[in-house]
């Protein structure tokens, strides 16, 4: 599954990416983060809950950032287990754009699910994937305008 797309956010691409490290702001941002953890600068461990449909799972994983360009772009691999469920794993490019005073963060990458969430179904991975990213970029774009008005 690929998808790509792009988020403009309220703030400077020096504080998006700020934010885009911040373990804190990523575990309120995520929708179903449990826990998220700093491992190493490059590297992170996270427990993420995910409804699709009927099935839910808590995928326990490993996010790493490879092609570092601070404060510019990342590439970011997640590889995640949910026990029966299945897995997860996939990359994305990162890349932030300044424009004035306002980023445009652009992303493309590639999932890849195995077990019974390879067996839902093309449509409703989709649409969840949709739901999950339209939540994640509406909370992180709150929580950096948030934390620029706090400064």
């Amino acid at each position: 599954m690929d998808f790509t797309g792009e988020e403009r956010i309220a703030a400077p691409r020096d504080m998006v990416w700020a934010a885009l490290n911040d373990p804190e702001i990523m575990r309120g941002c995520i929708p179903g983060c449990q826990n998220i953890e700093r491992l190493s600068p490059d590297s992170f461990e996270a427990t993420i809950r995910v409804k699709f449909s009927l099935l839910s799972a808590t995928f326990h994983g490993l996010l790493t950032l490879a092609n570092v360009d601070a404060p510019k772009s990342y590439t970011l691999s997640a590889e995640g287990k949910g026990g029966l469920a299945g897995f997860a794993r996939g990359t994305a490019d990162v890349v932030l754009e300044e424009r004035g005073a306002e980023t445009i963060l652009h992303y493309r990458g590639r999932a890849e699910l195995g077990g019974k969430l390879a067996q839902l179904g093309v449509r409703l991975l989709d649409s969840t994937s949709q739901r999950l990213a339209e939540g994640f970029f509406s909370d992180f774009n709150a929580a950096v305008v948030a934390k620029m008005a706090a400064e």
